[in-house]
């Protein structure tokens, strides 16, 4: 599940964290306190679906963490546990989505939009509230609202932001099997 983290994965955790960080300014109200639609889920989905659990989980921890930190002075933990969910849970099938050789396609879409609905329903509906109401002894009806809210939101933002990256990135990607050795 877990593997030895790599060069490569250093700069996708640099770029990424600095990315969902850049990101956290752009929040699209919903109506709901506190939640948006934010683009950087979407960044977050998709580095998780490239390069793995681990890559995923630090670019949700460092990312929420540091955007909290900067955007607002605070760190609101009880969101911060969750992207660690999303990132990880995403990323566990980071390998099956095949976006690195070029192999995304419409059932390995289905996949990837499966893992993320799942990643975000345990982190967000289940998770987020729970440490609201034992860390901050927040209200159990605004935290599940919220959670809701943002589960949904971040469903949508993965599902057509985040799919539009895994498809162009797997399409500029050329399939393992693709070439040949000339003799």
């Amino acid at each position: 599940m877990f593997r030895k983290i790599g060069i490569k994965d250093v700069v996708a955790i640099g770029i990424g964290t600095a990315l969902f960080v850049a990101l956290t300014a752009i929040q699209i109200p919903i109506g709901i306190p506190n939640t948006y639609l934010q683009p950087r889920m979407a960044i977050l989905a998709f580095l998780s679906a490239i390069y793995g659990p681990l890559v995923g989980a630090i670019v949700g921890f460092l990312g929420h963490t540091l955007g909290d930190a900067i955007f607002y002075g605070s760190v609101w933990w009880s969101w911060v546990f969750p992207e660690i969910i999303v990132g990880a849970g995403i990323g566990l099938f980071a390998k099956r989505y095949a976006i690195k050789d070029g192999g995304f396609n419409r059932k390995k879409l289905v996949l990837f939009n499966a893992s993320q609905i799942i990643a975000n329903l345990i982190a967000w509906i289940v998770v987020a509230p729970a440490l609201d109401i034992v860390i901050y002894a927040e209200p159990k009806n605004k935290v599940f609202i919220q959670g809701t809210f943002a589960w949904l939101g971040n469903i949508i933002i993965i599902l057509i932001l985040g799919s539009i990256l895994c498809f162009g990135y797997s399409r500029i990607r050329t399939k393992s099997s693709s070439l040949t050795k000339e003799d």
